[in-house]
């Protein structure tokens, strides 16, 4: 058997070069996943992979602009773009090379320089001013890595999610906690699919190199050419929901919030809340891409497009675990829909 030659991981995340101490098992090139190559601009238009009360920011802005925050004892924490660098650093040698990454952040937590602290607001500067984003996400795609999925481009989306008011920085130094994801994300509108093999849940970090581990654990775990979730992914536009159907449906998950916590228990679990679900009927209504048609009912397909859509409004701690749950629920209700429920998603269609 061709003994593999470990490869070491490097991260450039600001000035300078990281080196890691942390090796990966990877051979130089041949572990790299071959692909389907498809020659498609994405470019800056197209929707933001998440909304809600974010804001777009480049690299350079994080490295220059972002005040990194300390634990009480003076003690940095992990930079968000140290984050983003090691994630990409064990993504790139994993699958390959990447796209420029697409940060969004939000909360900021805005100060001033000592100096200038008798300014008046009209009079500071940018010089004077300070700022550090308690949350961050961000995403990028391999790029030859594209797929089609019931007629839609979709690429496979590396990225990550963090947030400061997760960690204790009123304490002693402490692990923490980032999520780190790989999944399908649809070209047209930039929603992401993501199933549970491809969400790392909460981690706890000290160094980048436990990050970099954490990474490739996940991503190493992660078949793009799975044919079990392709094929799941697929299967969705083959069951119909018609209108009268749809409204069942919404209404129940109306009905679900107002459950007591006993009641919710017993059904499968769902994180998305009524701002979403009033998302997704007006979607229901006007998206041009996964709404309604005159004459034609809507798929279990569109129904996980309409609920992504509608999750793109959640806080970015809260997005990442909305996302997979919409994907779990649309795959329960066409199971419940076809006769193949053991969870309990019919509650939601009857």
């Amino acid at each position: 058997m061709k003994k593999k030659e470990a490869t070491t991981a490097v991260i450039v995340p600001t000035a300078g070069t990281i080196t890691s101490d942390i090796t990966l098992g990877l051979e130089k090139s041949d572990d790299i996943i071959e692909a389907e190559v498809i020659e498609e601009d994405w470019g800056d238009n197209h929707p933001n992979f998440i909304e809600s009360n974010t804001q777009g920011i480049t690299l350079e802005e994080l490295q220059t602009k972002n005040v990194i925050p300390t634990f009480v004892d003076g003690t940095l924490t992990l930079a968000h773009q140290n984050f983003i660098g090691s994630v990409r650093s064990v993504a790139e040698k994993v699958f390959g090379e990447l796209t420029p990454v697409e940060c969004r952040v939000s909360h900021p937590i805005i100060g001033r320089i000592p100096s200038a602290q008798h300014k008046k607001s009209s009079e500071l500067t940018d010089a004077d001013k300070t700022v550090f984003y308690q949350r961050l996400a961000f995403c990028c795609h391999v790029k030859n890595l594209t797929k089609t999925i019931n007629g839609q481009s979709v690429h496979l989306c590396i990225g990550g999610v963090r947030a400061y008011n997760e960690d204790k920085l009123y304490n002693r130094p402490t692990a923490l906690k980032f999520k780190i994801f790989v999944g399908w994300q649809v070209r047209v509108c930039s929603n992401l699919m993501l199933t549970c093999d491809g969400n790392s849940g909460t981690i706890d970090c000290m160094t980048e190199a436990d990050i970099m581990q954490k990474s490739f654990e996940l991503f190493n775990g992660f078949n793009p050419h799975k044919e079990e979730t392709l094929q799941l992914l697929e299967n969705l536009q083959s069951t119909a929901i018609s209108e009268e159907l749809f409204c069942k449906i919404i209404g129940r998950m109306r009905l679900y919030q107002f459950l007591s916590l006993s009641e919710q228990k017993q059904l499968p679990q769902l994180t998305i809340g009524d701002q979403a679900v009033n998302a997704m009927v007006k979607n229901y209504v006007s998206n041009p891409n996964f709404g309604k048609k005159e004459g034609e009912d809507i798929t279990t397909w569109n129904l996980l497009q309409l609920a992504n859509e509608s999750v793109k409004s959640a806080y970015i701690d809260k997005w990442l675990d909305r996302n997979q749950n919409c994907t779990d629920f649309a795959l329960g209700i066409q199971k419940a829909l076809t006769g193949k429920d053991t969870e309990g998603y019919s509650w939601f269609i009857n």
